[in-house]
């Protein structure tokens, strides 16, 4: 791994899934106590999913602005410090343990912003500065229309629709107390309560590593703001779509639906609006996990009209010209390449170019073949280990489906890869496998080793984060509390005789 990372342990746990009484988790109290727990227990990197405010389905991945912050995760608590609520208006936000409720959440949680909006003085001369960055203005309008007319922005009156000047001029004017100016106060709460965090969990000797998804939602300020840039056709709807083709598990391929990117356009305006969208993730987050690496590269483009995934075909991406760009502009920005999936020489290539550590997932490993590159034993210094991730089953989840005669196979397999890393550790039950599949993690030549922290704490598919190209059940879990000392103590010792 290249000079701008250090070798360590990191744990993958999203803001949203931290506990806390207010139904989602949040940048208070708890976030600061998870940051504690990670320094007792010596890990230096902290993974979130994207912090971006949420769209449709509620995905990270699907965001109503691409460098946003997500309204739910404000500390309510630290409002009523401000007195922005009072006690009956914080007690109206608590809900019951478990997952996250997404349909109760968003019932309750926006009324409360607005109480502490209409509190907020909003000629405050830090928040002034912030509106006259304007930094946000393109969400805010966006946002502020979709509050008057729901639906997507494709059905927004035209002038709103197409950006004619004098109409949004005129929009932005009769709503900007009301809605304008609500929609940036959330922005601008966000964003100084996650720096707030994030100087403390730096503090403590560790970094974050956040997600920056390849492609951004159709109904988006990002899209709104910027049609141009996307393969649009007249009428602003899409051409074509992002997705990627059939294989082993799934016959038709997954239909995303996001808009392609008009590399063209951007390379003609050296890629001014990806250098922008890079330089503000920079600047709330340490490392920057580029999520679909390989659509760099080449992407898979699908008809819009297309039912499936199974007519799409791979296009030429902006590859290496883009990150020379970046380079040039804003210098070395610690990324780490998620390179998944079914990868091919041209973004193999890519990836060794640009010096990006690429992802090795330890439960892709047992297969039988000795060519698996997820094996220990295949694995390169530069690269980013895990278990698995957000988007697979836990450690346990899996081993608990498996069959007696599955599970033996699989213990001789992971015992063959210990006993090659000189790891010592007898285990029989399949939690005490998902312990050594761990401590195997920790152990491999890779330089940065992460750890979901559903498989530190041994927890079954219930707690699993993601099932791709399934709609609903998802970006629910949450910790029904801190993680132990114990838990803590066990960690501390495995990072220290890995020497991470």
């Amino acid at each position: 791994m290249n000079s701008l990372f250090e070798r360590g342990t990191g744990i993958l746990c999203h803001i949203s899934s931290l506990p806390n009484k207010y139904g989602i988790g949040t940048l208070g109290k708890e976030a600061y106590e998870f940051a504690d727990y990670l320094k007792s227990a010596h890990v230096k990197y902290w993974q979130v999913l994207p912090l971006q405010q949420t769209g449709f389905g509620d995905s990270p991945y699907a965001s109503v602005c691409c460098n946003s912050g997500n309204p739910y995760f404000i500390d309510l608590v630290a409002l009523k410090d401000e007195g922005l609520l009072d006690d009956e208006e914080l007690a109206s936000c608590e809900m019951p343990q478990g997952k996250v409720n997404y349909t109760a959440l968003f019932d309750v949680r926006y009324k409360v912003l607005r109480l502490a909006y209409a509190r907020f003085n909003i000629r405050d001369a830090e928040f002034l500065k912030f509106v006259e960055s304007g930094e946000f203005d393109d969400y805010a309008v966006f946002m502020s229309l979709k509050a008057r007319y729901s639906g997507s922005f494709d059905t927004f009156p035209d002038s709103y629709k197409y950006r004619e000047n004098l109409a949004i001029k005129e929009f932005k004017e009769n709503n900007y107390k009301s809605e304008y100016c609500f929609w940036l106060f959330l922005q601008f709460v966000f964003k100084k309560q996650w720096l707030k965090l994030k100087a403390y969990v730096n503090s403590l000797g560790i970094k974050i590593i956040g997600d920056l998804p390849l492609y951004v939602a159709y109904d988006s300020s990002d899209v709104w703001a910027n049609p141009e840039f996307f393969k649009l056709d007249e009428n602003l709807k899409p051409t074509e779509v992002a997705g990627v083709p059939p294989d082993y598990f799934s016959p038709t391929g997954q239909l995303w639906g996001n808009p392609i990117y008009n590399w063209e356009l951007m390379e003609s305006d050296n890629y001014s609006w990806w250098i922008s969208r890079i330089k503000k993730a920079s600047e709330i987050l340490d490392v920057i996990r580029l999520d679909h690496f390989r659509g760099l590269d080449r992407y898979y483009s699908i008809p819009a009209t297309a039912e499936t995934a199974e007519t799409g075909e791979w296009k030429q991406g902006p590859a290496l010209k883009l990150f020379m760009q970046i380079k040039r502009r804003l210098g070395n920005i610690p990324m780490i390449a998620e390179d998944l999936g079914v990868m091919d020489y041209s973004v193999e290539k890519l990836r060794q170019r640009t010096d990006l550590p690429g992802m090795k997932i330890i439960l892709f490993a047992f297969d039988g073949k000795l060519s698996n590159p997820y094996l220990p034993r295949n694995i390169a210094e530069n690269s980013v280990a895990y278990t698995g991730t957000h988007d697979n089953a836990t450690c346990y989840g899996l081993l608990k489906r498996m069959t007696e005669e599955q599970f033996l196979v699989f213990k001789s397999r992971l015992r063959a890869e210990l006993k090659l890393e000189d790891v010592h550790m007898p285990f029989k039950s399949r939690e005490e496998a998902v312990l050594a599949l761990c401590m195997c993690v920790l152990a491999c030549k890779s330089d940065l080793a992460v750890l979901p922290i559903q498989d530190v704490l041994c927890l079954d598919d219930d707690a699993r984060m993601n099932t791709p190209s399934t709609a609903e059940g998802n970006w629910q879990f949450r910790l029904s509390q801190m993680p132990t000392r114990q838990s803590a103590a066990i960690l501390r010792k495995a990072i220290k005789e890995f020497n991470r």
